[in-house]
């Protein structure tokens, strides 16, 4: 039964199957309903005390509200709606058949009414307001109904996808539209947006071109291939006008290139592009394997030491006020090949585990110089396990505008600073199960989207990282001690099972408390070394992490002569001094020498060196910045946390290491 019922008498019913909405949907909605009121009745059921359950057009209601609350509708607004009087399983069923039949406008059709609205005399801003769209989305449909006839007959029909059109939208020139869509429809290989915009706005192709590049001149002149010269061109200014053609040359050499790798490598297949990237649209649909950076040789690790020893004598030519400007710029020079170096050399190809390369495939991509190149990614199908991130680290480059004293640090201190403010986190996140579960559910979920040239903040997939320096450990560092007694207290009772079965079966019989000291565990010693700076150990997730948990670094670190002082400059020791007691307690210290000037420090910062109040209780709370967690607004809605972890003043006396990371 059809019937006239006021907006204040509708209410959400319990059985509608729409439980989740579009914001910018629900917009257009409002905008479509305020210019032309409601289109389609909503289906209703009788509720209590004269109200009606709205069970399909629940956005319909909430947009016509919305339009109350702005004055643009009465709170008593007559709504027609479709009355029904089955069963509550009935109205469930009819939710679902509402929402779930419902098909989206094909894209041709959204740009023919919108044309059509245009030439009836609206202007672009009038159709996006009336239908709750951008501009843009509106003039982006408008040029589509420009396309040539069999471009927007193949849009319509489905032959060709919204992206591609877009690309044969490119230009405006139906006849160069007609005759690119004729050639890419009769070539072999399926066309991609990137090959079709190319071909839409290049009607030819310099001989330096990565496509021809790969070809050669001499095999795209005997398959056909039209080449234009003017007086000065050389090879790489002439104009090569069969674009097609070598579009479609370029794409088999690629495939063939493929072929052999895929072999060569024992993938299951190798995808190409003509572009110098992967783009989206290629590797849709897959997610990145797990792979290991393969290890370095002894060869490579001596040559590390080498490079490490001679960053440290040019860092030692910065660090000398006396040093001449040719001996500085020449110092700054060898640094960054240093740096280039060594990233080449940590720059691992990866490794897959044998039983999962037999499923995978990787990326060839067509280089800037006309090179194919295999992209270090593995792929596999969405549904492979492969829930974990890629383990390769990207060396970044250093930022020029970073704190001069970044450039202090010998490359050993920076790792073992790196390691030991990893044991501070890692305790931490060790005694937070709540928090490492975030944590790990987080890093798993987004797996499949993290960007594989950048380096990932967790190892969660099993690996535990050694750091960047075998062997070393600082094992009189409160964190670490700290961490190993964590470790120590675990229970361990399951792994007198037999096997992987049995072992899990006594896992799970463990106390809650025992499973969830497992979890805060191997989540925090998941943890890369990073540091405050910019540079190859910058991990700003990490940095985020030591926000949210609040954690002073001051109670957990100290500078000694051993851990630090002896390891900088003494300008740096004095500028440390500085930030504490100004520039009176370091001209104390100005005239002392290194060594001692280390010791003096050490004292300072322990708080046993005899000085003002205020100055004592800034140097226990001082640390260097690259130890800090960096610091952030705090959002509105982020979370307290507990007033022992966040505040340095909380009693502390009577707690053990573990109790205050908690």
């Amino acid at each position: 039964m059809i019937k006239s019922i006021p907006l204040n008498k509708l209410v959400q019913s319990p059985r509608n199957v729409r439980r989740h909405s579009d914001p910018a949907a629900d917009s257009e909605l409002k905008a479509s309903i305020a210019a032309r009121g409601l289109l389609q009745n909503l289906i209703v059921r009788p509720a209590t005390k004269g109200k009606f359950e709205v069970e399909a057009g629940e956005r319909r209601r909430r947009a016509m509200l919305a339009l109350a609350d702005d004055k643009l509708l009465d709170r008593d607004h007559e709504v027609t709606c479709l009355v029904l009087e089955d069963s509550a399983e009935a109205a469930v069923e009819t939710s679902l058949a509402e929402n779930f039949h419902r098909l989206a406008m094909n894209p041709a059709d959204e740009a023919q009414a919108f044309a059509a609205l245009v030439t009836g005399g609206a202007t672009v801003d009038d159709v996006a307001r009336r239908f709750g769209l951008t501009v843009r989305f509106v003039e982006g449909r408008l040029r589509l109904a420009t396309l040539a006839p069999v471009v927007f007959e193949a849009l319509a029909s489905g032959q060709i996808t919204l992206d591609i059109a877009k690309a044969f939208a490119a230009t405006s020139n139906q006849e160069v539209q007609t005759r690119v869509f004729e050639q890419v429809s009769s070539g072999y290989y399926a066309p991609n947006p990137d090959s079709v915009r190319r071909m839409i706005l290049s009607g030819t192709v310099r001989g330096s071109d990565p496509r021809a590049r790969l070809i050669g001149r001499d095999t795209y002149i005997a398959a056909g291939g039209r080449i234009e010269r003017e007086l000065f061109d050389d090879n790489d200014s002439e104009s090569w006008v069969d674009v097609v053609l070598l579009e479609s040359l370029a794409a088999a050499k690629m495939e063939e290139q493929a072929k052999a790798l895929a072999a060569e490598q024992g993938l299951a297949w190798v995808k190409t592009t003509l572009d110098p990237y992967a783009s989206h649209d290629l590797v849709e649909g897959l997610v990145r394997l797990p792979a290991e950076s393969a290890p370095l040789t002894e060869a490579e690790l001596a040559r590390l030491d080498e490079l490490d020893a001679s960053y440290d004598e040019h860092a030692a030519i910065l660090e000398d006020e006396d040093s001449a400007e040719e001996a500085v710029a020449a110092a700054e020079a060898a640094i960054e090949a240093i740096e280039r170096e060594c990233q080449d050399i940590r720059a691992r190809p990866p490794v897959l585990e044998p039983e999962l390369k037999a499923e995978a495939g990787m990326v060839l991509v067509l280089s800037r110089d006309g090179t194919p190149v295999l992209q270090p990614v593995f792929y596999g199908e969405r549904q492979a396990e492969t829930a974990s991130t890629d383990g390769g680290i990207e060396v970044v480059p250093g930022d020029e505008a970073s704190d001069k004293r970044r450039t202090t640090l010998s490359r050993r201190l920076v790792d073992e600073l790196a390691m030991q403010r990893r044991d501070v986190l890692a305790l931490h996140v060790a005694s937070d199960p709540g928090l490492a579960l975030d944590i790990m559910v987080f890093t798993l979920a987004d797996a499949d989207t993290h960007d594989w040239r950048a380096r990932a903040a967790t190892t969660l997939r099993a690996p535990v990282p050694a750091g960047p320096i075998a062997g070393f450990e600082a094992k009189d560092a409160p964190a670490s001690i700290a961490l190993a007694e964590l470790r120590s207290g675990l229970d361990e009772s399951w792994r007198g099972g037999a096997d992987a079965t049995s072992r899990f079966d006594l896992y799970r019989a463990l106390p809650d408390e025992a499973r969830a000291a497992w979890l805060g565990y191997v989540v925090a010693r998941s943890l890369e070394a990073s540091l405050n700076m910019a540079g190859e150990r910058q991990l700003p997730f990490q940095d985020h992490l030591g926000r949210l948990i609040g954690i002073e670094m001051a109670q957990w670190w100290r500078p000694t002569a051993a851990n630090y002082f002896d390891r900088v400059s003494k300008q740096v020791i004095l500028d440390a001094l500085t930030d504490v007691g100004g520039p009176e307690l370091s001209s104390r210290f100005a005239a002392v020498k290194k060594g001692d000037l280390a010791m003096s420090a050490e004292r300072v910062f322990a708080g046993t060196y005899i000085t003002e109040v205020e100055v004592r209780e800034k140097a226990l709370a001082w640390v260097p910045e690259v130890m800090r967690f960096a610091s952030a607004m705090p959002d509105a809605d982020e979370p307290e946390i507990d007033a022992h972890a966040a505040d340095p003043a909380a009693d502390t006396d009577d707690q053990s290491p573990c109790e205050l990371a908690a």
